[in-house]
């Protein structure tokens, strides 16, 4: 088994799948917490099929760099869902249905329509589930994922105490002075990166197991927020790190081996938390 790992990462395309690939899940635990929190953890799905729909334009215009169109699309509906769920009528689980489900039908319509790729079902697949395409990163994407990971852990850490007040009492928050609906807002736009980055690790329809799975893994044996962030991240990235390994030795699919890992994990955290 060793043997077989040292002759694969032999080749820059598999380093590179796993750098990426502990750094988004490192970025999507640290949010996690919050929106399991805020009860607004399916904002994963909703944000994930909005780029599915931007990839969708981006390889019909045959765009070289998905990213450009990709990003802005996904933090404008970001900033788009939080308006909606909070000022109007469409409240949030309907307005993320409403967004998620647009998205994804038109999305896949004008793959159909106008693409003229020769395997359709295999990008449909690759995108939905982000078969193969961490394998594929070249050095370039690898340092914008790197550069964008940092820029989410760096505003994490200088707004931890805001985004700790905002995730728990908002009204409370307001009070003290603090600016929720900037704070809000800020964690909109930075989850939206947070999916636009996942996107070629575990595709748009298993994000949110990406983002949900830690942070409830964690909430079983701990109960301070600190805490439960720090597990919720070091279980992100070291079940990324096994189910990438385990994706490479069994062939199986990245996405799905990675989330089947971190099924695992909160099972296994949801008997110890019996003993705790």
């Amino acid at each position: 088994m060793f043997e077989t790992l040292s002759q694969y990462f032999q080749y820059p395309f598999v380093r590179y799948a796993l750098i990426v690939g502990v750094l988004i899940a490192l970025c999507s635990s640290l949010l996690g917490v919050t929106l399991v929190l805020k009860r607004f953890s399916f904002i994963g799905d909703g944000l994930s099929h909005v780029a599915f729909g931007a990839i969708a334009i981006a390889a019909v215009l045959n765009l070289t760099n998905e990213m450009l169109l990709v990003l802005p699309v996904t933090v404008v509906c970001a900033v788009l869902l939080l308006r909606t769920g909070r000022r109007t009528k469409i409240k949030g689980d309907a307005a993320i249905a409403m967004i998620s489900v647009g998205a994804m039908a038109f999305g896949y319509l004008i793959m159909n329509i106008f693409s003229a790729s020769p395997n359709l079902s295999g990008d449909v697949c690759s995108a939905l589930f982000g078969s193969t395409s961490i394998l594929t990163l070249n050095l370039k994407e690898v340092w914008l994922c790197v550069a964008l990971s940092v820029l989410v852990v760096v505003i994490f850490v200088l707004f931890y105490n805001k985004i700790f007040a905002v995730t728990f009492d908002e009204d409370f928050a307001r009070a003290s002075g603090i600016p929720a609906e900037g704070y809000n807002l800020l964690i909109a736009v930075v989850i939206a990166v947070i999916i636009v980055l996942a996107m070629n690790l575990v595709g748009s329809l298993l994000i949110s197991a990406l983002v949900i799975f830690p942070a409830l893994s964690a909430m079983r044996l701990f109960k301070s927020f600190k805490s439960v962030t720090i597990f919720s991240a070091a279980l992100s990235v070291v079940c990324a790190f096994c189910g990438m390994i385990i994706s490479i030795l069994a062939e199986t699919p990245v996405g799905s081996t990675i989330v089947a890992v971190d099924v695992l994990a909160f099972a296994l955290c949801c008997v110890a938390g019996k003993f705790t």
